[in-house]
């Protein structure tokens, strides 16, 4: 097939199944508007006017609310954030199948509408006289199609609040309806026609995006040698055990050592167990804290490290381009490539040196970590962060000096100061816009806004990577082989998500090309995340 007359079926197919589903809402309309001799009478007037008989304050006061959800105010101004929210997390697929289903339904159901042209109930009608017919429902079509969108969004294997939320927003086109017929504005078939407008509207914008992008344009490298799984028992259960399991002899090779981390050492004495004894692939399955832990153990040897994101944070893995997905994760990286990646040396006073995969902090960060719950980790995922932000949101700035490679002190006043060796945050933020994990060196960012302008300037920073020069600047950054942090007393501190303790200094150190990790895709198509693929030529200048 020419790439011309693929590009046509493309389009063509999508099209077509508009107009399909236009015309099939029409057909049915007018069928019910116009029976023929003998057509069976579904009983709708009776429902309709029992309904309206019943009705208390407290319904009315529940229609209200539900009906308002739905109303056209409402759906624009929830599809609006919930699109630029998307842009922002680079999802501009979940982004135009949002607005693109609602804009769908939303002319398919005006054409419906001025077509058949259904006279509304025979009853007192709660929302008054509306200039559209009763047939389709417009607000079940569009409740149907944004919040059944949000909730497919979600629809994905994760954290349990993920079902739960999704369920909610599923359930919300149900109550429209029955607000709807509540309320005296629809027929049964008025609504139950909408809600199907919508739901198509769905599946026909799904299908005309394209596909996701799978990396793989050229044989990969398989793993050789014996395969090992260190997990977090606290976060990987036996069912996703098995997944992961299977996805391992799948791809050809012989049944796992299953080795399970202890809460002393997060998995490094395990991750050792299993490169003695002949491991040449270690499968990482928890979160940043074992992650790392298995990273130090891998530090400086052949054995490649799999990242299989189980936790809150999972960074690394989303720097690396892997799936949210642990099986999906796992089988990426099996069927890709493998990459030297660097690693940080982290230490101060009281904090033994450690390493560090990811970034590690004062301030502000490291106090939002060290207050939020494990408990309410494990149930909301990252969003439990949120929740502690607000908490220290008013927390003052304080006095740090920071020196870069022996440099001269730099002395700041700031909320916090963040030293990565990656760039980015959940939902696609670029807190480092710089950082790549292969150039061998890291990046510092100091946040130091002024008042709620500053905060502003700052967030505007994040969402867009521009920055502004100089030491007023809310986002002020910094690069170096290693950073030292000194602050005016003990602050909060954290290493890849993991408060370790309060201390005055913070000091990281870069280990060039330390860990083998396993990427999906082939060297060619697999760029990592910041200024360019592998080492760029500012690195090895300064390296």
């Amino acid at each position: 097939m020419t790439r011309t007359r693929a590009r046509a079926v493309r389009i063509g197919v999508p099209v077509l199944a508009a107009t399909t589903q236009g015309a099939v809402l029409v057909a049915v309309g007018l069928l019910i508007t116009h029976p023929p001799a003998g057509w069976w009478d579904p009983g709708e007037r009776g429902l309709v006017a029992w309904l309206a008989a019943h009705r208390t304050a407290a319904l009315t006061g529940a229609s209200d609310w539900l009906s308002a959800l739905a109303f056209t105010p409402a759906v624009v101004t929830v599809t609006a954030f919930a699109a630029v929210a998307l842009l922002v997390g680079r999802r501009w697929r979940g982004a135009a199948l949002l607005s693109g289903a609602v804009a769908l339904q939303a002319a398919l159901f005006v054409t419906a509408a001025h077509l058949v042209d259904r006279a509304r109930p025979d009853v007192v009608r709660l929302d008054g006289a509306l200039p559209t017919s009763s047939f389709p429902s417009g607000h079940v079509g569009a409740a149907t199609a944004l919040y059944g969108g949000l909730g497919l969004l979600l629809l994905r294997p994760g954290h349990g609040w993920r079902r739960v939320v999704c369920a909610l927003l599923w359930a919300v086109p149900v109550l429209v309806a029955a607000s709807r017929l509540y309320r005296g504005m629809h027929h049964p078939t008025d609504v139950v026609a909408g809600a199907l407008n919508g739901a198509a509207a769905l599946w026909v914008v799904s299908r005309t995006l394209p596909a996701r992008q799978r990396h793989r344009t050229g044989p990969a490298a398989p793993v050789r040698g014996p395969v090992a799984l260190v997990y977090n028992p606290v976060g990987v259960d036996d069912a996703l055990l098995e997944r992961l399991h299977a996805v391992v002899t799948a791809h050809g090779h012989h049944p796992p050592r299953l080795l399970p981390g202890s809460a002393e050492d997060s998995g490094r004495a395990a991750a050792e167990r299993a490169v003695a004894g002949g491991a040449r692939l270690v499968a990482a399955c928890g979160g940043d804290g074992t992650v790392t832990a298995c990273a130090d153990a891998l530090a400086g040897t052949d054995a490649a490290l799999a990242v299989v994101p189980c936790g809150t944070g999972n960074l690394l893995a989303r720097n690396l381009g892997l799936p949210a997905d642990p099986a999906d994760a796992l089988a990426a990286a099996l069927g890709g490539h493998a990459r030297r990646i660097d690693l940080m040396r982290a230490e101060g006073d009281g904090l033994p040196a450690r390493a560090a995969a990811t970034m590690a902090g004062m301030g502000l960060d490291a106090a939002v970590m060290a207050s939020t719950h494990r408990g309410l980790k494990r149930r909301l995922g990252w969003p439990a962060y949120l929740l502690g932000a607000i908490r220290h949101l008013t927390d003052r700035q304080f006095a740090l000096t920071v020196r870069v490679d022996g440099g001269p002190p730099v002395r700041r006043h700031v909320r916090m100061a963040v030293v990565g060796n990656v760039g980015t945050l959940q939902g696609g933020v670029r807190l480092l816009p710089d950082a790549v994990p292969d150039d061998g060196l890291l990046d510092l960012v100091l946040v130091q806004p002024q008042g709620l302008r500053g905060w502003g300037a700052a967030l505007v920073g994040l969402v867009t990577g521009t920055r502004r020069p100089g030491p007023a600047a809310p986002l002020e950054h910094f690069r170096g082989h290693r950073i030292e942090l000194t602050a005016d007393r003990a602050r909060p501190r954290e290493c890849d998500g993991d408060p370790v303790g309060d201390g005055r200094v913070l000091a990281l150190s870069v280990r060039p090309d330390a860990l083998l990790v396993r990427l999906p895709g082939t060297v060619r198509d697999t760029p990592l995340e910041g200024a360019g693929a592998a080492r760029t030529e500012a690195g090895r200048e300064t390296a």
